[in-house]
């Protein structure tokens, strides 16, 4: 395997678990050999997010140490955020409307999923107020926080911490240097721990495909096809033209993160290629500051390719039992949607969480995510690149708003990519 690039072992353990889930479709037995493995990969990648989060925000805030320059890259953030998701939502109303993808569709052939747990979390959350949301970004115990993998408290205890080893001066730099010690030998441990994600995507598939099977997939078909036309059409027609604003081209970084997005892709999981994602983008000419506080709180925030599939999923279920939604129901659901697909995030099954806390509000039957729960993960595959390309090309836009981005150093890492595929 060491002779073939990262991207072409990821492909051939996709193409692999693909055969294999076929090949034993139904059987559980399946699940039971080949979800520890899977399992495994995912808990190594969740091991080492936090500690690389908080190294790499420490150096990064430090390094640029005024507030109010700090303040002012994190408004510039959200806005753009806030943007570009209610685009996406637009977009997948958009798309739903047009091409109707719930109409015609026998109810009667559909397989219902126990979407129990999701119900839960929704109940759980349904308090859970945008405002609560900011709220909760300080954390009462900034260890807690840790270990329950609180992103959004994460950052910003280590954005203070950065401020406070600024400040210290030369007393600070002792820390300043332990942090990137801490950053850099992470980073090594990610380049091992991506070693094993061939096996990772393997197992991962083919559990995935022995218990849904291909034959589920004919029912939804059109909602299958049209979630990845939409995406696809959203990253080349909508970043591709926020990139070309930024000076750079759609293109180049998706072959920058050729291997991340098949890993991605393969996991449904965006968490697995974060590490990796901050580290290309600071090659690509983007400070170190910005990366370290972009990426991290646009997995809460930025969620483009999430937000994109709730509207066009929501419309999906009501074509299907037939309710009509009007112009003014539609703008009530995206306007719904924009707050709860921040005020919930980082819950398990986010999607679905917030589109069953969102239906009830525009007279959804919510046992429609029943139907479609089945093969949530084929559409969660393409959900995950469109947000991980989508926060990627932010770190980009942010440090070009900031007059930050070296377009030199973005020439050479694109030349140096270029050169390697070629």
């Amino acid at each position: 395997m060491k002779r073939f690039g990262l991207a072409i072992q990821i492909v051939i353990g996709l193409f692999l678990g693909i055969l294999v889930g076929a090949i034993f479709y139904g059987n559980p037995e399946v699940a039971s050999y080949l979800q520890p493995i899977g399992d495994i990969f995912i808990r190594l990648i969740k091991m080492i997010v936090v500690p690389i989060v908080i190294s790499t925000l420490i150096v990064g805030v430090a390094g640029v140490g005024d507030f109010k320059k700090l303040g002012k890259i994190g408004g510039k953030t959200i806005l753009y955020f806030e943007i570009i998701t209610t685009i996406a939502i637009i977009v997948g109303l958009v798309a739903a409307n047009l091409f109707q993808p719930g109409v015609g569709v026998d109810m009667t052939n559909l397989t219902k999923t126990d979407i129990h747990q999701y119900v839960e979390a929704a109940e759980t959350t349904q308090s859970h107020s945008f405002v609560d949301t900011f709220v909760n970004i300080v954390p009462n115990n900034v260890f807690e926080a840790i270990v329950k993998g609180d992103m959004l408290a994460i950052i910003f205890f280590s954005v203070l911490f950065g401020l406070g080893v600024a400040a210290a001066g030369e007393k600070g730099q002792p820390v300043l240097r332990f942090f990137q010690g801490v950053a850099d030998a992470m980073f090594w441990v990610v380049n091992t721990i991506m070693k094993f994600a061939p096996f990772g995507v393997f197992a991962l598939i083919g559990v995935t495909v022995s218990q849904f099977g291909l034959s589920s997939l004919v029912p939804l078909g059109k909602l299958v096809i049209l979630v990845h036309m939409t995406m696809l059409f959203f990253i080349l027609v909508v970043l591709g033209g926020v990139a070309r604003m930024s000076g750079i081209s759609i293109f180049s970084i998706i072959k920058i993160l050729k291997d991340e997005l098949l890993l991605a892709y393969s996991t449904a999981s965006s968490e697995s290629v974060l590490p990796k994602i901050m580290e290309k983008m600071e090659r690509l000419g983007c400070p170190k500051a910005i990366t370290s506080f972009v990426i991290p709180t646009g997995y809460s925030f930025n969620l483009d390719g999430s937000t994109l599939y709730q509207a066009l999923a929501a419309l999906f279920i009501a074509q299907m039992y037939g309710i009509h939604m009007p112009i003014s129901s539609q703008i009530t659901l995206m306007l719904v949607l924009i707050v709860t697909s921040k005020g919930i995030a980082g819950v398990p099954g986010v999607s679905f969480v917030v589109l069953l806390a969102t239906l009830g509000s525009v007279n959804i039957p919510l046992e429609g995510l029943a139907f479609i729960a089945g093969i949530d993960r084929l559409l969660d595959m393409a959900r995950t690149v469109v947000n991980v390309i989508g926060n990627s090309l932010a770190s980009v836009v942010i440090s070009r708003w900031e007059g930050q981005f070296d377009q030199a150093k973005a020439k050479e890492y694109i030349r140096e990519a270029t050169s390697k595929v070629a």
